[in-house]
């Protein structure tokens, strides 16, 4: 009987267990909602089924959570905006819990992180009587007292991001997450200013409210300086002490109610507005804090210099001497004899310079003088038109001096004869011991050389070589490139794409195949079929694309020259091109929304532009189409096929050159043999931008007579008004979007028959990004426009073969080109 009573009561208790265990698990899954109370925790694994979250604000656009670093295993306590999936705070940066580390709010007040027996975050508000922790609906957490009153709040310990309703003021800072140089840089208030620093050891000031010219001066009679920031619609807005308006800097033309606004210090240094409410397509703004790009400390390696959009260039003596990777050097406990200084350049200029004082006014000879003797210093740059000379101890990336301005002379210290360095006496001995080595090896390399010519008729004579002239014609001239990619052997390609076998797709003069290096990275190959006139693709390919580099252009990693074999390797686009995407034959592919295409609109013409004013050369694309847009998987636009392009100097308004593109997109120019510009280009981009608003191919005979050639039909319905009647029907678009219409126009003026009147590539950007107003464009001329492509359709056909005008296919992808 005790037995049977003994069990009955074990049998209770596992109920209750199972139950407190159910229970548990239950209470995990559901989301806490508003806000918290003393005595909870919470870990990874806890809330793994809701992705780490267990507080939401109560209109559910921000939650409280564990987030998955880059390390999966690892994870930082964060408060996100649900919609964009952008992380507005972070608790332990630095410090990264596992999946079982506890979230505690303590009985006792206390709300902490731990990590395993440490505690790596806490609000330090132990013995404190506490009531609840909410998240608020603006996104700010806060821990309540019994009262009501606030005794802690995120909004006061700002990481990297502002929101509205956030006071940004004297004490605190935010801190941008490291760049891979290990350089973080802060947003503070200092001395009545707000700055941007470079985290040096001794710290860098890149740029200040005071000196940006973009604010509008509000209170200009104020005594007072900065003493508080907060952002208001469309305006960061700053105050004095009083709270008085001081300036506003106006960072976008939205300012409505609609948008709710993030400032983020980016791992770059740069400060960027982004609209949350777009979702996870947010971009950020077109303003951005500071203006320039290369003002930021390091938009490239250190004592690069930066110059145009972010190119990065390397002095021609430290790149020599040092590969631009000189050693660091102090005469803090060594003799000033052990160093000395090289010189590094003129006509430069360096983020720091306009917020410092200069160590002294004098000559260059007092300034070399004054960094000898300076154990810290690192760098001097002198000004020779007033004699001021400034000493810095860490350097980031240079800037080329503006065109008005003489800019700066810039030497470095490096190790001298007595620290073993390669000053000018010991390179002088040293190329004489080389030259004795040179003579004493001449006959053993003449040896080999009469070895390696007799193994090369060798195999000639053999037949081995199928192509013996063409590829030494190759080697030379990829030989004589600078900076030319990475050269792949045969073997390494055939092994990466398994023997060719996933073909992706076919691009001019080839097939492309996806390739996986050893590492893991997924590679785009594209293989030439025949040597000829394919053989010209390549080289410009090679040339061209191997040598710039820019977000919106298709990256060259390398390319295999070997034999027969002329391969070109690029970085692999996961969307593959832009008409698989956008033309109402090409089913199984999700339909890309207003908001995607009208950003790859603006990718592309970012990446012409890029190509046509800030390249060394001016460069004509010759070939732009959607096929020649690829998408990477997040639907970044990255402009690719250099094969046909065409490179003008920048004296050069004008070229002629032979025939070249492709039909349905080639300006009026290429058919009058008329010279070309970059504003063919221009033209081309334009019928591509129609093609991405309507999802149709610009002709299409399938259409009745008034829409078979949409050019024309898009110009009557936006001189009618009837703008919706010009889109995909597939699309949701808002006639009161602005981009709307400014697209519509912005692609009728770039098809302007006359080329005078096609804007830039650099116009066309600013005209979609709002930053200019866009005209109605002339009418009458996009009828001429309509006849000329009609009459290039029918009697135009001696580059390619004869084609049915009436034919689907002559309005097809024809490429067309002659010699280059």
């Amino acid at each position: 009987m005790q037995f049977q009573k003994f069990m009955g009561f074990s049998q209770f208790i596992t109920s209750c267990l199972c139950f407190l265990l159910v229970f548990e698990n239950c209470a995990a899954s559901n989301q806490h909602v508003g806000q918290i109370h003393p005595g909870f925790q919470a870990s990874h694994s806890q809330w793994e089924e809701n992705n780490g979250l267990f507080l939401s604000s109560n209109n559910s656009a921000f939650a409280l959570g564990f987030y998955t670093a880059v390390d999966i295993e690892l994870f930082v306590l964060v408060i996100i905006h649900l919609g964009s999936s952008k992380v507005i705070w972070t608790a332990n940066r630095g410090l990264l819990v596992n999946n079982f580390d506890k979230f505690v709010f303590n009985e006792n007040g206390n709300v902490f992180l731990e990590m395993g027996d440490r505690v790596v975050w806490s609000t330090n508000t132990t013995g404190v009587k506490v009531g609840a922790m909410e998240l608020r609906d603006s996104g700010n957490l806060v821990l309540l007292a019994e009262n009501g009153s606030i005794l802690w709040q995120s909004f006061s310990h700002p990481t990297d991001t502002l929101l509205p309703g956030q006071v940004f003021q004297e004490g605190m800072k935010l801190k941008s997450f490291p760049k891979r140089t290990n350089l973080s840089h802060y947003l503070e208030i200092k001395s009545g200013d707000m700055v941007l620093y470079a985290g040096y050891e001794t710290p860098q000031l890149y740029w200040s409210i005071t000196k940006d010219s973009r604010k509008n001066n509000q209170n200009v009679t104020s005594a007072g300086g900065v003493h508080s920031a907060s952002l208001v619609f469309n305006s960061w807005n700053f105050y004095d002490q009083n709270g008085v308006l001081l300036w506003q800097l106006v960072f976008s033309d939205n300012n409505g109610t609609n948008a709710l606004w993030a400032a983020v210090l980016g791992s770059d240094g740069s400060m960027s507005f982004y609209n949350l409410h777009k979702g996870k397509s947010v971009t950020p703004e077109a303003t951005k804090i500071p203006e320039n790009s290369c003002s930021v400390p390091e938009p490239c390696d250190p004592y690069y210099v930066c110059y145009f959009d972010n190119w990065c260039q390397c002095p021609s003596l430290l790149k020599s001497e040092f590969q631009c990777k000189p050693p660091t050097v102090s005469t803090c406990n060594s003799s000033k004899s052990s160093v000395e200084l090289l010189y590094v350049g003129e006509r430069l200029t360096y983020f720091a310079l306009g917020f410092v004082q200069p160590l002294l006014k004098s000559n260059l000879n007092a300034c070399r003088e004054a960094c000898l003797s300076s154990c810290s210093c690192l760098v001097l740059f002198f000004e020779r038109t007033s004699g001021r000379c400034f000493l810095f101890d860490q350097i980031g990336s240079l800037q080329r001096s503006g065109e008005v301005s003489p800019g700066y002379i810039s030497y470095m210290k490096v190790p001298g004869r007595g620290n073993g360095g390669p000053s000018p006496a010991s390179r002088e001995e040293r190329k004489h011991i080389l030259s004795v080595i040179v003579i004493a090896l001449a006959t053993i390399v003449a040896i080999l050389g009469l070895l390696y010519v007799g193994y090369w008729y060798h195999r000639k004579k053999k037949g081995l070589l199928e192509h013996p002239l063409d590829n030494l014609d190759d080697d030379n001239f990829l030989d004589s490139l600078s900076g030319a990619p990475v050269r792949f052997t045969y073997s390494d390609l055939s092994r990466a794409t398994k023997n060719f076998t996933t073909k992706v797709g076919s691009g001019g003069f080839g097939s492309v195949y996806l390739g996986v290096l050893p590492d893991g990275i997924r590679l785009a190959v594209k293989k030439l079929e025949g040597i000829g006139q394919g053989k010209k693709e390549f080289r410009a390919e090679v040339s061209i694309i191997g040598s710039i580099h820019h977000v919106h252009l298709v990256r060259l990693r390398g390319f295999c020259a070997e034999g027969s074999h002329r391969l070109l390797v690029y970085e692999y686009m996961g969307n593959g091109s832009l008409d698989k995407w956008i033309f109402e034959n090409n089913v199984g592919n999700p339909l890309l929304d207003w908001d995607t295409r009208f950003n790859i609109a603006v990718g592309t013409a970012k990446g012409l532009a890029y190509l046509h004013e800030e390249c060394e050369v001016k460069i004509v694309h010759c070939d732009i189409k959607p096929e020649n847009v690829l998408l990477d998987d997040n639907y970044n636009a990255k402009v690719s096929d250099f094969g046909l392009a065409k490179l003008m100097n920048r004296e050069q308004s004008h070229v002629y050159t032979t025939l070249r593109g492709t039909r349905g997109y080639l300006a009026p120019e290429w058919i009058t043999n008329y010279a070309i510009s970059e504003k063919s280009d221009v033209y081309s981009y334009g019928m591509v931008l129609l093609e991405i608003i309507g999802g149709r191919k610009n002709y299409n005979t399938g259409y009745c007579s008034e829409k078979a050639y949409f050019p024309t039909y898009a110009s009557k319905m936006l001189e009618e008004g009837k703008l919706k009647d010009i889109f995909d029907s597939k699309l949701e678009i808002d006639e009161q979007d602005e981009r709307v219409s400014t697209a519509i126009k912005v692609a009728l003026w770039c098809i302007q028959e006359e080329m005078h009147l096609r804007p830039p590539m650099t116009k066309v950007v600013q005209m979609l990004e709002g930053l200019c107003t866009v005209p109605l464009p002339p009418i009458s001329s996009q009828v001429s426009s309509c006849s000329s492509f009609l009459k290039w359709s029918s009697d135009g056909a001696t580059s390619s073969g004869l084609v049915d005008s009436n034919s689907e296919l002559a309005m097809s992808d024809i490429r067309l080109s002659g010699p280059r």
